[in-house]
């Protein structure tokens, strides 16, 4: 099941292609670009994708559809 988040307070969006991501289960992340990173697992499946300034990244639309995490 893949869900995305977006924390509006950081403008940090995350994608996750398995949910949820058991804690301590991403081995391994490689940056893609300055504001991309990528989360692996023990057996080098891609879990989930980071994405930094995501407003400057994603469709307005993406955004709008994501879960809102809302932080105190």
């Amino acid at each position: 099941m893949m869900r995305i988040e977006y924390d509006k307070n950081v403008d940090a969006a995350y994608i996750y292609l398995v949910y949820p991501i058991k804690e301590g289960s991403v081995k391994k992340t490689t940056s893609l670009k300055n504001n991309i990173n990528l989360d692996y697992d023990a057996k080098g499946k891609l879990v989930g994708v980071e994405i930094l300034d995501a407003s400057k990244i994603l469709d307005k639309k993406v955004i709008r559809n994501a879960e809102m995490e809302v932080l105190a």
